[in-house]
């Protein structure tokens, strides 16, 4: 059987997985029920109604049939990942120690433990416990041998050129893109904001990759995915969630071209040896290497090392001499000289090199 890709499919989540074929997605997004157990309706100070979750699919009859459908659903998610796959479950503290156990139970592997901050958290409106402003993220490997994605380049020019924390402050889904009713009352109570989807795709899947919602609502991941260029399957058995879902995808443009690549780690990029550039003429045997403020020279060699007139090495280790250092990274140390004597490093000529032989 091949998974049909770029669907939301109507059912039972437990039903539908166990029909899809095994190792077939990138990774799971799960926002499964939280089993909040709200013993009446809420109000405000003013005595106005709060809408939370009081719908049926929130409802269990104990834990133990809460932990049932847990081991249920997050057992066939597993068996569709593929290898290297990954899951995020999201939860509060209602549910999620139990689901981040039976994740482990099952064989997951807990990469991170990411806490949404809301900036605009709803207010506890009795007066008895901490205001609730965040939620729980649990990312997990399918196993412990997997070699998960994660874009850390990427995060990192997106957090302003420092490690992406994790602790992310988003505000809730409001305004425009909360979906609406007929009645212009919220359609989904607990629809998450595509920000926080955008962001976990961006840090853990690559463009074509397939992404997985077993419970997808109004379509938050799916629409994310879209429109980052992934392919996205649904499971959802609401039949109004659907309907709001599929216009809501219809309605997205997916980004495409150069804008939708994304920074990458040097070390995923094709190596390029010192002697190629010499083979493709971008520097010549003879020519001056300098290093910066020009306290170092060397002479380029035939088969590619540097000589300084007594010692000799390659590019690294010629490096470190004049250092006196353990290490050295000879790309961004030796410097050539342009036309009109300005030093520019010759990684350089290596990424010209890369975009000249197509290596990017």
């Amino acid at each position: 059987m091949e998974l049909q890709k770029n669907v939301i499919m109507q059912g039972d989540c437990i039903d539908i997985l166990s029909r899809l074929p095994d190792r077939s997605v990138d990774l799971v997004f799960a926002d499964p029920p939280y089993n909040l157990q709200l013993g009446g309706g809420l109000t405000r100070p003013d005595q106005s109604h709060v809408a939370g979750v009081d719908d049926d699919w929130d409802k269990f009859d104990s834990f133990d049939a809460y932990d049932l459908f847990t081991h249920q659903w997050l057992e066939e998610c597993r068996r569709v990942l593929k290898d290297d796959g990954a899951i995020w479950v999201i939860g509060s503290y209602h549910n999620i120690f139990r689901v981040g156990a039976i994740l482990q139970d099952q064989g997951f592997w807990i990469q991170n433990d990411v806490i949404w901050l809301k900036s605009n958290p709803m207010p506890n409106f009795k007066g008895t416990r901490f205001q609730n402003a965040h939620e729980t993220l649990i990312w997990a490997g399918k196993s412990e041998a997997s070699k998960c994605t994660f874009n850390y380049d990427a995060l990192k020019v997106f957090n302003d050129d420092k490690q992406m924390r994790s602790d992310w402050m988003i505000p809730l889904c409001t305004g425009g893109e909360r979906l609406k009713d007929e009645d212009g009352k919220k359609a989904h109570p607990t629809q998450k904001p595509e920000s926080l989807l955008q962001r976990v795709l961006l840090a853990t899947t690559n463009p074509g990759d397939t992404v997985l919602d077993p419970f997808s609502g109004t379509g938050t991941t799916a629409a994310a995915a879209k429109r980052l260029g992934r392919n996205y399957v649904g499971i959802e058995r609401d039949e109004t969630y659907i309907r709001l879902s599929r216009a809501r995808l219809k309605a997205i443009e997916p980004i495409e071209g150069a804008v939708l690549e994304t920074e990458k780690s040097k070390k995923s990029l094709p190596r390029v040896p010192f002697g190629a550039l010499l083979e493709s003429g971008w520097l010549k045997p003879g020519d001056r290497l300098f290093s910066p403020q020009r306290r170092y020279q060397a002479r380029i060699r035939v088969d590619g090392s540097l000589t300084t007139g007594t010692i000799s090495g390659s590019i690294h280790r010629l490096g470190a001499h004049v250092q006196q250092a353990p290490a050295c990274n000879g790309w961004t140390y030796w410097h050539y000289e342009d036309p009109k004597r300005n030093l520019a490093p010759i990684d350089l000529l290596r990424r010209r090199y890369r975009e000249e032989m197509g290596l990017n």
